[in-house]
């Protein structure tokens, strides 16, 4: 009869039976043929069903079995099968009153956390099934080698109940180890033969061994299944093998691990290193996850406090350019702004304007007619035409005169109008408040934007600055206002640069800072200036270009300071450097001289450019000419001043410095034009550099007014043939103009007599 058609004691008691009937020899040739065949020697059977449990995801398994010293049957048998070989485990048990038992295993249930896990778990074959063919190997750790002969008996055995979710999660099945499960397998073959004693027996028997290993391992055996360890390892390796395969995992209904399926030590190995090296990628990438976390959220906590207390403090910026000014970041957004080649060969000229009726002598040198320069810079216009002065009234309505000499004012205000026809920006920033807007509003009608600045509130001046910028390549400055008057009534001078890129987008920065001004409502000046508006050149860092050929190193000055952006160098300074650089000769044509503060309620001293005069003269041994103006706007005081410079020339002092006073003569008819016939250069030069600029020589037009300088050196460059330097033309301009009729020496009568010239206008 198989053993497997009988119930356990009925099979029991026959196998006792053939025991006492056998010889002692018969055992062992049995036992030899049985290890031969590769059948366990012991001839008491186990419950297979409650050790067919395996885990096929981990090596554990074969692991868990400790060694037992030589001479052992049990070991030796393992040792010869192998637990991960799929054969029956057959084991000798205590003999309690002359018979062998099997002990049965504890049922333990583990319950799972959820049902996502679980549905995790039911994807792979976390426990073998009860097969009488398939090994069982528990999921508990190995066994310590102090453990007794009977606690690593029983050890082995104990197989917790896993209630395992189906995949579908809504249905349960318990798959358990209890004794239920064994007595389905007996009671199928309870009609064959039945022995109920020797089970009460067995059980009892069963009973008093689990109660002297005590509590402390079975405490120990509960904890191990029980650990959470376990269950989140399964579900760690079945998601991990989901990953690798890519592919659904199909569940059998029976959830075994055949002897086939384990095909050698090998394979399980192989399996095992798959799986421990996904664990540790996986592994990897939480750390990394965590690490990147941990790194990433303190800095976006910190980004928002910060930004938080910036709006709190500073308020909303409006823009990029507005953030980067309140963050005191502007001087970086230049960087990223376009600049084109600087031309290595500028074509610079010098212009003037002479006012009618007066003659110099045959043969005396002169300049470029200013109405020639600024028509010939507007038909060079392509795209844009920026420009920045005081007021503009090319009309002699605005006075209510007809004048004939008006006709190149008209004719140059022609000439605006038409730029928007031809697809040209004409941009126009003059000072605030205008009294007369009858020409800026014609040209705003043909499509020109005008802005106004008003610096009353921000610096306590005007806009005083003569400048044109014309495609972002010529430019003009100098002391010609948007005036008829300025192209027909009075002396000026000053300079245009063409094709001069380079130069010429730093002098589109200064018309910037006051086309930003006057789009502000309130004229306020920020607290730093953004980094499109810093210098391209300065006293430190000159531009390097060719002038007509020759080459000169040039930058721009402005002032005030308060409109000095980054980088740039204040007018102020600039002048002080010129007259500190010179070695021979300083001569300077401006039309006031006065070291004192002008049209302020209180009268300051300002000895800047006085005193820097009176050491080169002194000190130095400079030759330094002052040529004034004489109109009817002169000032009394200037003269009193001007007298304490020219007596420093007597002896024994001997200063080498001279003034005289210019005076541009005019017809009755000419005198009745106001604001005109006059002087009205602003400019020096010495043997070494040259300055022209916008504004007048005293106090309030370098620490108020807006304005504008250009300064040119170009000393110790090579001069060829038919070229001279910016320096020695305008040396010879000034030098016709204080030889002249026009200019006397100072004298006390001046004093007097231009001011008798003012009248009412």
């Amino acid at each position: 009869m198989d053993p497997e058609d009988m119930d356990v004691g009925a099979y029991e008691h026959q196998i006792m039976k053939e025991e006492d009937d056998k010889s002692t020899a018969e055992k062992k040739t049995d036992g030899e043929e049985f290890r031969k065949a590769g059948k366990p020697s012991s001839r008491i059977p186990t419950f297979q069903s409650s050790l067919a449990r395996k885990r096929t995801t981990t090596q554990t398994a074969e692991s868990q079995l400790a060694s037992k010293p030589e001479g052992s049957t049990r070991e030796t048998q393992m040792k010869e099968r192998g637990i991960g070989s799929g054969e029956t485990l057959r084991t000798k048990l205590p003999v309690f009153g002359d018979r062998e038992t099997a002990l049965p295993i504890p049922s333990t249930r583990i319950h799972s956390h959820s049902t996502d896990d679980l549905s995790a778990a039911c994807m792979t074959d976390p426990v073998l099934s009860e097969t009488p063919e398939t090994a069982s190997v528990p999921f508990h750790a190995d066994p310590s080698p102090e453990t007794s002969d009977s606690e690593s008996l029983i050890e082995p055995l104990h197989q917790p109940s896993l209630r395992v979710e189906s995949c579908d999660t809504n249905s349960v099945t318990e798959l358990s180890a209890e004794p239920q499960d064994i007595n389905k397998e007996i009671q199928s073959n309870d009609k064959q033969e039945s022995d109920t004693s020797i089970q009460e027996h067995i059980k009892e028997n069963l009973m008093e061994v689990i109660q002297d290993i005590g509590d402390e391992l079975e405490e120990k055996l509960v904890k191990e299944m029980l650990s959470e360890s376990i269950i989140q390892d399964v579900q760690e390796q079945c998601l991990a093998l989901k990953e690798a395969a890519k592919l659904p995992v199909e569940v059998s209904p029976d959830p075994v691990l055949n002897q086939n399926d384990v095909d050698t030590p090998a394979r399980s190995t192989t399996v095992h290193s798959r799986q421990a090296e996904q664990k540790n990628n996986t592994s990897s990438r939480t750390r990394g996850r965590s690490f990147l976390l941990f790194c990433f959220f303190p800095s976006v906590l910190l980004l928002l406090g910060g930004f938080g207390q910036h709006i709190w403090l500073y308020g909303v910026p409006m823009s990029i350019s507005h953030l980067m000014v309140q963050l005191e970041l502007h001087w970086l957004e230049g960087f990223w702004l376009p600049q084109e080649e600087c031309s290595s060969n500028c074509r610079m000229t010098l212009t003037e304007s002479i006012p009618e009726g007066m003659l110099y002598p045959s043969g005396s040198p002169h300049l470029q007619n200013i109405t020639h320069t600024w028509m010939n810079l507007l038909s060079r216009a392509n795209s844009s035409v920026s420009i920045a002065a005081f007021y503009l009234t090319l009309r002699d309505s605005d006075i209510g005169l007809s004048d004939p000499s008006a006709v190149q004012g008209k004719v140059l205000l022609d000439h605006l109008k038409q730029l928007a026809s031809r697809g040209v920006n004409l941009k126009i920033a003059v000072n605030a408040p205008q009294t007369y807007r009858s020409d800026t509003d014609e040209l705003t009608g043909t499509g020109a934007e005008v802005r106004e600045v008003n610096l009353k509130n921000i610096t306590g001046g005007i806009v005083h600055t003569k400048l044109w910028v014309v495609d972002n390549k010529h430019m003009y400055v100098g002391s010609a206002n948007m005036d008829w008057r300025s192209l027909t009534q009075v002396k000026e001078v000053g300079v245009s640069v063409e094709d001069c890129s380079c130069l010429t987008q730093d002098a589109s920065r200064i018309f910037g800072v006051y086309w930003e001004i006057g789009a502000q409502k309130n004229s306020t000046l920020p607290p730093y200036w953004p980094g499109r508006f810093s210098a391209l050149s300065s006293i430190k860092y000159p531009l390097t270009v060719k002038f007509n050929g020759v080459p000169a190193r040039v930058y721009l000055s402005s002032s005030p300071p308060q409109l000095s952006t980054y980088g740039r160098t204040d007018d102020l300074s600039a002048i002080l450097s010129v007259i500190a650089d010179a070695k021979e000769f300083i001569y300077v044509s401006v039309m006031d001289y006065f070291p004192m503060s002008q049209f302020t309620p209180e009268i300051r001293y300002w000895p800047a450019i006085d005193s820097a005069l009176r050491e080169a003269s002194c000190a130095r041994k400079v030759e330094v000419n002052l040529l004034v103006s004489c109109w009817s706007h002169s000032s009394g005081a200037m003269f009193i001043f001007l007298q304490s410079l020219s007596v420093l020339n007597k002896t024994p002092l001997r200063c080498n410095i001279h003034v005289k006073v210019f005076e541009v003569p005019s017809t009755p008819t000419q005198h009745q034009i106001p604001f005109a016939r006059v002087n009205h250069a602003k400019y020096m030069v010495t043997d070494r550099v040259v300055y022209i600029g916008t504004s007048n020589w005293s106090e309030n037009y370098f620490s108020q007014t807006a304005g504008v300088g250009l300064v040119v050196n170009q000393t110790g460059s090579v001069v060829e043939k038919g070229q001279q330097t910016v320096q020695n033309q305008l040396q010879k301009i000034f030098q016709r103009d204080w030889n002249s009729d026009f200019a006397q020496a100072l004298s006390d009568d001046h004093a007097e007599y231009c001011t008798r010239r003012k009248k009412a206008l």
